[in-house]
């Protein structure tokens, strides 16, 4: 059961007054719909192959128990409200009783497969700080029981049109077709989904990948030897692939971004964000404003061509899979100004615009280039041992590198006011990192031998609710002098203000 809030009474939620409610009557199918997944190899196998042996028909007795235990979870799930808190039963021989105050619930999730729409249902979450899990998982309730429960945690268990008014709802941003379809060529997303394929069938087969591969080769390298390519044949056939395979994968890339994003759009009710998403799958979800932790503003190569950026949030909210169920892309491709106005409006006291950025010493962009040094001297020796000087070649990887991290370096800045921290890197592809004063939760310098050497620290600052694919919010190459005063600067106003979590 939920901890009750410090200084409060623990409930008895035996005698709560709750109005108790079930889950839609055919939740049970879409609990077993889930639980099927695991079964559909054997039953597809069981099914071709099957030859009417009885020790064949396991998968068919685990969808008998799967049935029952979906129609169990049915019946014996109950949930209501009781004032300002959400009361959930579930079991008959073993009981859960789980009483969530609305105040605890940071994000609410709404989900529609195709199957959802279709009987006009949602599948819920109510996500806190920090858990790996949902505090209540509802599979499944009527759309417009999930919406009213999610107008309720909204308005911490008031009814909308008693305890307070329903604020109007602000549309920030919206995606049109022609923003989804960039935002499908700026990403990587088809990169991501053909490696993360690749991996799965590797797990099923690690046979299977080097036997295509080598299929293909032998077919082309045929080709090839038979039309007698020369050197500027060769060369142009890969290049031809090499186009092929990029306009391949951003051809899925914009596929996979107009299911995931069609009909984007951000939204504010009072002091609470929503995101609607997803063409044949709609998500849902929100989010209090006061729950974001931290901010990324994100700047590809391809977003400068197109004139577009990202910006992207973290909520104190762990989640599995957070890119789908938590609030975090509140504009996944938007102009410059468009970014620029959404902070503006967000974090109105933040001073965005205004900031004064402070560059980092610029002198130290070699340190920069060093992590690849011992990689590309390891490369250097194996193209030498098999293509003797030419593997020389190489080494024509160090201008570039040096190229790039004295630029990078040239960006490298950091910016402080009264509400908010800042730092920017990164040249090719680039981020600007910031958050909220109040939301910092600790400090640390770090001193590396070579930073003792060189005189420098980097400062680390940490929120909650950053992932692991977000950039760290730290301040690199600092001297040390300077590292000092700032965190002792920002040590005394941490001090003095309440985390706001």
């Amino acid at each position: 059961m939920t901890t009750p809030e410090p200084g409060a009474a623990p409930p008895d939620a035996a005698t709560l007054p709750v109005a108790e409610r079930r889950l839609h009557p055919m939740s049970w199918l879409f609990v077993l719909v889930q639980q099927l997944k695991q079964f559909i190899v054997p039953l597809v196998v069981l099914l071709a192959f099957g030859r009417g042996d009885r020790n064949e028909l396991w998968p068919l007795i685990g969808v008998g128990v799967l049935v029952v235990l979906s129609l169990w979870q049915y019946f014996t799930y109950r949930y209501g409200v009781a004032g300002d808190r959400l009361v959930i039963r579930s079991g008959l021989f073993e009981r859960s009783l789980r009483v969530i105050p609305f105040a605890r619930i940071h994000n609410v999730a709404l989900q529609q497969s195709v199957l959802h729409r279709l009987f006009g249902v949602a599948e819920v979450r109510l996500e806190s700080a920090g858990g790996q899990k949902p505090e209540a998982q509802m599979r499944v309730l009527k759309l417009d029981d999930a919406l009213a429960l999610e107008a309720l945690v909204r308005h911490r268990g008031a009814a909308p049109g008693a305890a307070a008014v329903e604020p109007e709802t602000t549309t920030l941003l919206s995606l049109p077709s022609g923003e989804v379809l960039r935002l499908g060529l700026v990403s990587n997303r088809g990169m991501i989904v053909v490696g993360a394929t690749a991996a799965a069938v590797a797990q099923i087969s690690p046979r299977a990948l080097p036997n295509a591969f080598e299929t293909v080769g032998k077919w082309l390298f045929g080709y090839a030897g038979e039309h007698q390519f020369g050197p500027m044949e060769y060369g142009a056939s890969a290049l031809t692939l090499l186009v092929f395979a990029i306009g391949l994968l951003r051809a899925f890339s914009i596929l996979l971004a107009l299911l995931q994003y069609h009909g984007f759009r951000l939204s504010e009710i009072g002091r609470r964000l929503t995101v609607e998403r997803g063409l044949l799958q709609r998500w849902r979800t929100s989010a209090s404003r006061r729950r974001i932790q931290a901010w990324t503003l994100r700047e590809g190569m391809l977003h400068r061509l197109l004139k577009r950026r990202s910006l992207e949030v973290d909520t104190a909210v762990a989640e599995e899979n957070q890119q789908q169920r938590a609030l975090r892309e509140i504009a996944p491709i938007a102009t410059p100004a468009a970014c620029d106005a959404l902070i503006e409006h967000l974090l109105p006291q933040a001073q965005w615009s205004t900031l004064e950025w402070r560059p980092v010493p610029a002198s130290n962009w070699w340190r920069l280039v060093l992590p690849s040094l011992p990689f590309v001297l390891i490369a250097t020796a194996v193209a030498t041992w098999r293509l003797d000087a030419w593997g020389l070649l190489v080494l024509a990887w160090l201008p570039w590198a040096a190229f790039a991290a004295h630029r990078r370096a040239q960006r490298m800045a950091y910016a402080t006011s009264a509400e908010l921290i800042a730092v920017r890197e990164g040249w090719w592809s680039r981020h600007w990192r910031f958050a909220e004063l109040d939301k910092l939760q600790a400090l640390q310098i770090t001193r590396s031998p070579l930073d003792r050497r060189c005189g420098t620290a980097t400062l680390w600052l940490d929120t909650a609710g950053a992932g692991a694919m977000t950039p760290p919010l730290r301040m690199r190459f600092l001297p040390d002098d300077q590292a000092q005063a700032l965190y002792g600067a920002l040590s005394r106003t941490l001090a003095q203000r309440p985390l706001r979590w």
